[in-house]
């Protein structure tokens, strides 16, 4: 493989490391979901795993780890042994968390190996349908018009829908009463009953209550227009320029894994994740599949981590 004889390992080393890079991998694969099993991580890690193991020949383990927002599993994938044989798949709550927790027990860029950007996840500005605004900007002019009364809800105070109404309103120049739930399901529950008007959702919960008229999707928040909804203009082209949120599922390893078992393990999910059927599941889902380089994961976390940190730091944001 690439890379095996490089270095001044010496020519027996070198082989030696070359051989244990070939039968990569001898026994089982821990794949840690750091949130609790049925989620979207989960479902997506799930998928990965059972391809990974009929691949491969030996069983990839989804290991759910849930807990402070992420960082209970990440601390158990920083602490590993980097040997490939732990793995982690995260989403975009790994670089808010790192944008919001005071400590972490780990270093979120240094201490993790990128292997593939997988996949990413666009999400939907709804409104309930008694909210007179039918697009971004009719609800920027209802809330200068209405201060104080338009709710909005989110999955909890610091999580990635509190961050992404949060980023809007810090662009628009407007303000809405922040309504934070325990998960996203209450706060979509709550919305569809009329208790509060605004959120963000991903497509799948939220699309059978679009198609009943029961919520109202007014824009999608990526840079682009997602497939699933076409019609929907980006908040963006909607009236805030610059707008962009997207959540997105990563693969790390721990740091210090050699770049031959990362090369390996980003070559075999890249063709995972675009794999006919693979794909056409999470199109279902109202998952993009990505499939990116080591490298293109590393500068996303990076550049996530910026953007978070300073809406986190100008709006005074704290995880509760």
């Amino acid at each position: 493989m690439r890379g095996c004889a490089n270095g001044v390992i010496g020519v027996a080393l070198a082989a030696a490391a070359c051989a244990a890079v070939a039968a990569y991998p001898e026994r089982p694969v821990r794949l840690v979901v750091p949130v609790a099993a049925g989620g979207g991580n989960d479902i997506v890690a799930r998928m990965i795993a059972q391809k990974m193991t009929e691949s491969w020949g030996r069983q990839v383990v989804v290991d759910n780890r849930p807990g402070a927002a992420t960082a209970i599993g990440a601390e158990i994938v920083a602490r590993a042994l980097p040997d490939g044989y732990t793995l982690m798949l995260v989403s975009v709550s790994f670089a808010i968390n790192a944008s919001v927790a005071t400590k972490l027990p780990f270093d979120s860029v240094r201490d993790f190996a990128p292997i593939t950007l997988a996949a990413r996840v666009p999400q939907i500005l709804v409104v309930h349908p008694a909210l007179p605004a039918k697009s971004v900007s009719e609800l920027i002019a209802l809330a200068k018009q209405r201060p104080g009364e338009i709710n909005y809800a989110s999955a909890g105070s610091g999580s990635s829908t509190h961050l992404a109404m949060e980023l809007l309103l810090d662009k628009a120049g407007i303000a809405l009463n922040h309504v934070p739930y325990k998960g996203t399901a209450p706060a979509l529950t709550d919305l569809l009953a009329g208790q509060v008007q605004v959120m963000f959702d991903a497509i799948p919960p939220s699309l059978p209550h679009i198609k009943s008229g029961r919520i109202r999707p007014i824009a999608v928040g990526s840079a682009e227009r997602t497939a699933s909804l076409p019609d929907l203009p980006t908040v963006a082209e909607a009236g805030v320029p610059g707008y962009a949120f997207t959540s997105w599922f990563g693969i790390f390893a721990p740091a210090g894994t050699p770049p031959t078992v990362v090369e390996r393990l980003n070559r075999e999910i890249v063709r995972i994740v675009r794999l006919p059927d693979i794909r056409g599941r999470l199109v279902v889902m109202g998952v993009e599949p990505i499939g990116s380089t080591p490298d293109e994961l590393g500068r996303h976390l990076a550049g996530e981590i910026r953007q978070w940190s300073d809406i986190v730091q100008r709006r005074h944001i704290r995880a509760h």
